[in-house]
């Protein structure tokens, strides 16, 4: 199982980023699949999950409004296009295979995101 990461960057407050991760070593299309963050100092924090049909997702309230998940399983692809970025979303943000926290089994090495003016 592989998960990676990418499209982290710095941004100001108020702008976008979207955040892509590739999966490999396992059929993406059967598993729910989440975002996850982690703040310095912080512990990690679940932010979205997106079930394998597409369209049912869930989202922490701290971002609903804000981010969106998605997923291409024909590409193994899963995506967090983030909008109207606040400095408390910087974070080391990576995906997992698992729908909250406590069942995730496979995560990736994470990408940073930096709000800052």
């Amino acid at each position: 199982v592989q998960l990676v990461e990418s499209g982290g960057g710095m941004v100001q407050p108020g702008g976008s980023l979207r955040l892509s991760c590739v999966a490999s070593g396992f059929t993406f299309s059967s598993y729910t699949m989440s975002w996850v963050r982690q703040a310095p100092g912080k512990g990690p924090y679940w932010v979205a999950n997106i079930k394998p049909d597409g369209i049912t997702s869930d989202y922490a309230d701290f971002v609903k409004g804000r981010f969106t998940i998605s997923r291409d399983n024909a590409k193994n692809t899963l995506y967090l296009q983030m909008n109207d970025l606040k400095p408390e979303d910087t974070a080391l943000y990576w995906c997992a295979r698992g729908a909250y926290l406590n069942d995730a089994d496979a995560w990736g090495p994470g990408t940073q995101v930096t709000v800052s003016s």
